[in-house]
């Protein structure tokens, strides 16, 4: 069973670390959540590092700027980790290419320095996805004509990001994720690097180590997110305990009124197979 906390600061004696998911947690992808940011600026002045661990496939030093812009303190982490980087491991080990970029123009910078090419679908060598073209109103559907042509020629795609949906504001939306879900059901290749996969905890944790006075001890390190099959999935991957924070992508299933619905907390963790040690309606302190 999960336990239900009423803040962060109850855990503040088992935990010295935390791998803080970003979108859903601190902030919708239009506003920042104030007693989520609060929290881990209170975290990371007293008790330990804040590391934000981010699906983005943009690098981290992109993301910092929309941090800023949704006013999300400084303060309140201490290094942030994304997708964007360790992806760009696994294009520069595939350049030249050329590669199919799928992806918006704003994601671009993943691309730089890499010394990859580009090409149409039919000439691509690999597919790097960041998400949809547009992904206000494109659908996994509006791609699979030409991903079922690149899965025939026998390419492999790089997802920049692996979730599945964010919310932004009120509307969820499909990410880089979805696509490379397709990709795999019509037979196609897909590599990530971001959560659920063991690339992204290795950065994350390192970047907690160098914070430390002494040795990390992974016992001592929660992760925090609202997605299942990305941040609890990938934190029980890596024998890490984790607190699910329901006012995400879940909400629906998950939440009752303002508080926390328990019940439909371990219902959703037991059909996708997986334990959160922990759960909140939002994050506060």
């Amino acid at each position: 069973m999960t336990q239900p906390v009423a803040g962060l600061s109850r855990l503040a004696d088992r935990y010295d670390v935390l791998l803080c998911d970003i979108w859903g947690v601190i902030h919708d992808g239009r506003v920042s959540y104030p007693d989520a940011c609060a929290a881990l600026t209170r975290w990371n002045a007293e008790v330990g590092p804040v590391v934000l661990i981010s699906n983005s496939p943009r690098p981290g030093a992109d993301v910092l700027p929309q941090l800023d812009g949704l006013k999300v303190p400084r303060d309140a982490f201490a290094a942030l980790v994304t997708s964007g980087d360790a992806t760009r491991v696994l294009l520069a080990e595939r350049a030249p290419g050329p590669a199919w970029a799928i992806g918006p123009d704003r994601d671009a910078i993943l691309y730089e320095g890499l010394g990859l090419e580009f090409a149409t679908p039919e000439a691509a060598a690999f597919i790097a996805c960041t998400g949809p073209y547009d992904d206000e109103v494109e659908t996994p559907e509006d791609y699979r004509v030409r991903l079922e042509a690149a899965a025939d020629r026998g390419l492999t795609m790089i997802c920049a990001n692996p979730d599945i949906v964010v919310q932004r504001g009120p509307k969820m939306i499909y990410c880089g994720g979805a696509l490379a879900q397709l990709y795999e059901a019509v037979g196609g290749a897909v590599q990530m690097a971001g959560k659920p996969h063991p690339p992204i905890y290795d950065l994350a944790l390192a970047q907690a180590a160098l914070r430390l006075s002494g040795s990390l001890n992974r016992e001592r390190v929660l992760c925090i997110g609202d997605g299942v099959p990305t941040d609890v999935r990938g934190a029980n991957a890596q024998g890490l305990d984790v607190m699910f924070v329901a006012a995400g992508i879940h909400g629906a299933e998950t939440l009752s009124g303002e508080g926390l619905n328990a019940a439909g907390v371990d219902a959703l963790l037991g059909e996708e197979g997986v334990h959160a040690a922990y759960a909140m309606p939002r994050l506060v302190w």
